[in-house]
């Protein structure tokens, strides 16, 4: 399905089930789609389960503007007032995890029960002077210039950190590389070229200290994508009720490759 916000854009979701809604919020540079084997336990287990393709990604139109967090966070806003979803669980995975975090500061009061924050780039990826052990820009920099002009080779070599296929003893699985490749592929190159810098220069320290529901943190201790000592380590402290379970070993496409165990701590989280 699709609705149009305000700016024109048609952004695409998937809305399945009746009980307490369960939100996703995807990764760069993926879509709903990497939410399936979410979406197809949580609505097994009685839940609505609502997912979107941001702007310029999977199947939401490819429009020249507005691949930053704060439009990223009105599109959703836009899209879950007209769903009328109430008391919903919000779990966002990577840069959904800041899409997540700044939708619950910004828009959740009375909205949101609680929220869920999978190897999230919260607070802060970038290094910068009050940010001294964030990554250099040059490696953004890098994931820029291959995104832009080498994209369809770039994606397929992406895949291999992202789910900890180049550590020894991994089970590599063609289907699921695939999978990131055709949901990248899907999408536009310009959303995903500005929206790296949306990933990695947005600084969501105000946001987890305004948030006061409970909030879980979930990252795995082998994330090359986004290292937990920089987020989820640090994106902890700065929540007034968070709680933080790390995985040793667990890649950044953890949802993915470990989804029985991130399911299954989801589910307990909900229900405590």
């Amino acid at each position: 399905m699709k609705f149009t916000v305000k700016d024109g854009t048609e952004i695409y979701y998937k809305d399945w089930g009746k009980g307490q809604p369960i939100v996703f919020h995807h990764g760069w540079p993926l879509s709903s789609d990497d939410w399936d084997a979410q979406m197809m336990f949580f609505v097994q287990k009685g839940y609505r389960v609502v997912a979107h393709d941001r702007r310029g990604h999977g199947r939401s139109s490819q429009a020249a503007s507005g691949h930053n967090m704060d439009t990223y966070v009105d599109d959703a806003a836009e899209l879950y007032d007209h769903l009328g979803l109430q008391d919903a669980i919000h779990v966002g995975h990577s840069t959904g995890g800041g899409e997540v975090i700044r939708y619950v500061a910004k828009y959740g009061r009375g909205k949101v029960a609680k929220a869920v924050l999978i190897s999230a780039v919260t607070p802060l990826m970038l290094q910068t002077e009050n940010n001294p052990d964030g990554v250099p820009i040059a490696v953004f920099d890098e994931i820029r210039q291959g995104t832009a002009f080498n994209r369809p080779q770039y994606f397929q070599d992406f895949t291999i950190p992202f789910y900890g296929y180049n550590r020894e003893g991994a089970k590599i699985s063609q289907g699921i590389r695939d999978n990131w490749w055709r949901q990248g592929m899907m999408g536009s190159v310009l959303a995903h070229h500005d929206g790296i810098k949306a990933f990695s220069e947005t600084d969501f320290t105000e946001d987890l200290k305004s948030v006061d529901l409970p909030v879980l943190v979930l990252h795995g201790e082998d994330d090359q994508i986004v290292p937990f000592p920089i987020s989820g380590a640090k994106a902890v402290k700065l929540l007034k009720n968070g709680k933080l379970i790390s995985y040793p070993g667990f890649p950044h496409g953890m949802p993915t490759t470990e989804a029985a165990t991130i399911n299954a701590d989801i589910l307990e989280f909900i229900q405590s």
